[in-house]
C-alpha cells in the first residue's frame, strides 16, 4: 500500500501491515506513538528521529527500528519510507529505538511487501513473504547511530548543547568544570548516565551528526573543521572507527 496511514489499518488481522509513503525535505512527523512495531526504512534521504531516550540518524537505505508504544518524533530530509507495522511480540525485542542495517535480501523484501494488499492471503506468496520479513527484521544487525541522552537535567543540557553545536576539541575537563565536578567523578557520572564514556560519546554523536549533513553533499573539510577536528584525515580516522569504513564508502554503499 502506497501513501496511507497505518491507523486505518492497525486492526487488520495480520501480522505485518506494509505501506509506503513519500515526504519532501523538511518534513516532521510530530511525537506520537504506535500498538504495533515500526521498522522505518528509508529508501532515500535521512530521517531524524528522536525519543526521550536519545537521537537516532538513519541513513539512506538503513533502517530504525520503533517498538510497540515508544512514543518519537521523525523528520524527514526528502525521504522515501517503506514501513512494516509489526503485532507487538514479533519483530525485535527491547523497549528502545534502533538503527539497522539493511541486507539486500531484506531490502527487496521491503519493497515487495509495499505492494501486498492489507488482507494478504497468509496462506500464498505474500504470507510467506510476510513471514520470512520478521525472520530478516529479528536479525537485522544494529549500527551505532545513537546518540544516548543522559535523565540528569545537567548534563542532559550539555549533551543537548553539544548535539546543537558539536566541539570535539572541547576537553572532559571542560565539561567537569561547568558542573562543578572533579574530573574523576564526571567521568564516572557520564557514563553511568549514557552507557558510554565521554570520549566515546562524543565521537558517536559527531559521526551522527555528520551523517545528515554528508548525505546532503557537504564536503568531508568542512563538516570536519566545523566539528572542531584539525584535519579530514583525523575526522575520516573517528568516522571509521565508529562506522569501519569512511565517510565516502559509507555512504556510498547501500
Amino acid at each position: 500500500m502506497r501513501n496511507a496511514h497505518i491507523d486505518l489499518y492497525d486492526a487488520v488481522a495480520r501480522p505485518v501491515v506494509a505501506i509506503g509513503n513519500d515526504y519532501p525535505p523538511g518534513h516532521l512527523l510530530p511525537a506520537h506513538a504506535h500498538r504495533r512495531g515500526q521498522l522505518l526504512y528509508g529508501a532515500t534521504g535521512v530521517m531524524l528521529v528522536g525519543t526521550r531516550d536519545g537521537d537516532w540518524v538513519v541513513p539512506p537505505q538503513r533502517a530504525v527500528w520503533i517498538p510497540p508504544g515508544v512514543a518519537h518524533e521523525v523528520r524527514m530530509q526528502g525521504v522515501s519510507t517503506r514501513s512494516l507495522y509489526l503485532e507487538p511480540g514479533a519483530g525485535r525485542p527491547g523497549t528502545v529505538c534502533e538503527v539497522v542495517d539493511v541486507s539486500p535480501l531484506l531490502r527487496h523484501l521491503l519493497l515487495e511487501a509495499v505492494e501486498m494488499p492489507a488482507r494478504y492471503d497468509e496462506a500464498g506468496r505474500d504470507g510467506a513473504l510476510a513471514a520470512l520479513l520478521l525472520h530478516e527484521v529479528a536479525r537485522a544487525p544494529v549500527l551505532p547511530l545513537h546518540i544516548p541522552l543522559p535523565r540528569e537535567p545537567r548534563l542532559a543540557a550539555l549533551c543537548r548543547a553539544f548535539v546543537g553545536a558539536p566541539d570535539a576539541a572541547r576537553p572532559p575537563q571542560a565539561w567537569a568544570d561547568a558542573l562543578h565536578m572533579s574530573l574523576r567523578s564526571f567521568s564516572r557520572a557520564f557514563r553511568r548516565q549514557t552507557g558510554m564514556s565521554y570520549s566515546e560519546w562524543r565521537q558517536r554523536a559527531c559521526v551522527v551528526l555528520a551523517l545528515p549533513r554528508l548525505a546532503a553533499g557537504a564536503p568531508v573539510t568542512a563538516v570536519a573543521l566545523d566539528f572542531g577536528y584539525q584535519s579530514p584525515a583525523a575526522f575520516s580516522t573517528m568516522f571509521r572507527r565508529v562506522l569501519g569504513r569512511s565517510p565516502t564508502e559509507y555512504l556510498r554503499e547501500p
